[in-house]
């Protein structure tokens, strides 16, 4: 658990920094003693933070795997925001996730979809860029997509895991994430999968019906295979990451 001596130190941090927010350095200021003094919090206290500090200015983002995050989010503040990357490229299970996720969970699913339709990308770029240029096709699909998205918010929260892969190992529960020039929170990081699993099973958490297929990270269809962890995605191109966690 925190320290309520930390969380007053927040609370007293944020305070301070209010009229700063519009400024990065004062951001980043917070993020840094924010993600220090949550070490070892829950991921309940961790998003009750970021809803308390930040209000209607923070927003959740879920790839529709597990799911855990938006029946937190939706728990913690009913009628919370929660983005829904659709790229063009997605598993139809994982569009069905969505609609019951929007459906039965009490958020706002805001799906955010890329400017041009895989139709445009193709006539435009050649078709399956993301067999030729994979990182291209993230970032048109992705990464910038959800920066617009993000634009009217001061901080966002992501699920992952630090036991995910190697480079997502010293992720903080709350960082400075300069790609967006946002506060990032990461409530589950101190997670394992196996809390996350008994998160689903003690809730009665709808999941992605792919996770039962051997899928152990899901992403868009064509650079998505079986396999555990992340292992199934992007195989044989040496990548990683999509560009949104780096």
């Amino acid at each position: 658990m925190t320290a309520a001596s930390d969380l007053a130190f927040l609370h007293d941090e944020a305070t301070s920094l209010h009229d700063l927010y519009d400024e990065s350095d004062g951001l980043q200021h917070l993020a840094l003693h924010a993600g220090a003094a949550l070490e070892g919090a829950t991921p309940q206290e961790v998003l009750r933070w970021a809803f308390d500090r930040f209000g209607e200015r923070f927003v959740v983002a879920t790839s529709m795997a597990e799911c855990v995050l938006p029946h937190m989010a939706g728990q913690i503040r009913p009628g919370a925001r929660v983005i829904f990357l659709d790229t063009g490229y997605h598993f139809a299970e994982t569009l069905g996730t969505a609609d019951a996720v929007e459906s039965t969970l009490p958020i706002s699913l805001i799906r955010v979809r890329p400017p041009q339709t895989v139709a445009e990308q193709d006539a435009a770029y050649g078709k399956d860029l993301w067999a030729r240029n994979p990182d291209l096709c993230c970032s048109m699909r992705k990464v910038k997509p959800l920066r617009r998205a993000l634009a009217p918010y001061l901080a966002w929260g992501s699920g992952i895991l630090r036991a995910e892969t190697e480079a997502r190992r010293g992720v903080g529960l709350v960082e400075w994430d300069s790609t967006n020039g946002l506060v990032k929170v990461n409530p589950l990081a101190q997670w394992t999968q196996d809390d996350v699993d008994k998160y689903v099973a003690d809730n009665g958490l709808l999941s992605n019906p792919l996770l039962s297929e051997g899928y152990g990270s899901i992403g868009c269809a064509p650079c998505t295979k079986p396999g555990t962890g992340r292992s199934g995605r992007w195989v044989g191109t040496g990548k990683v990451e999509c560009g949104i966690h780096v």
